[in-house]
């Protein structure tokens, strides 16, 4: 029995699903959007909001500049950049993160990622899907949408 043993094995072993989902995560913030299974978005969509919620938890430091934090304010940013980095390989993707990413997410008090069904893959019939990383605008209302559709460009 599995008792106390969450998540989906996806016929891996635990070093093999790990590296997978690092991989994804970094590869989801670099690009913001990939093409994956159904059931690897889900599990997906676990690490990825977790990873997002490191960074978010600096609030005002993201956007404070960096000679005008105090020694504790930095050594919280430099914490927090370590905690993210166990799960984003690359250094220029971790940047982006802390950079351009949180910054837009910030207020958001959760669900950073979007799963979009597309289908099935044609060679196995495997579930597909689109995971992506939301953005904090305002939902258009419906009416703004229709005038700017209607409206000549």
């Amino acid at each position: 029995m599995r008792h106390r043993n969450k998540g989906r094995q996806l016929g891996r072993n635990s070093t093999h699903r790990k590296a997978m989902f690092r991989n994804m995560v970094t590869s989801l913030i670099e690009h913001e959007r990939i093409t994956t299974t159904e059931a690897k978005a889900k599990e997906l969509r676990r690490f990825t909001d977790k990873t997002i919620s490191v960074s978010l938890r600096l609030g005002d430091l993201l956007t404070k500049p960096r000679e005008e934090r105090t020694r504790e304010e930095q050594a919280r940013y430099v914490h927090a950049l370590r905690m993210a980095s166990r799960m984003i390989q690359t250094r220029e993707v971790l940047h982006k993160l802390f950079g351009d990413i949180a910054p837009k997410l910030q207020g958001r008090p959760g669900g950073f990622t979007r799963i979009i069904k597309l289908g099935r893959r044609r060679g196995d019939a495997a579930p597909m899907v689109v995971i992506e990383l939301v953005s904090n605008d305002p939902p258009k209302a419906k009416a703004e949408v229709v005038e700017a559709e209607a409206a000549p460009v």
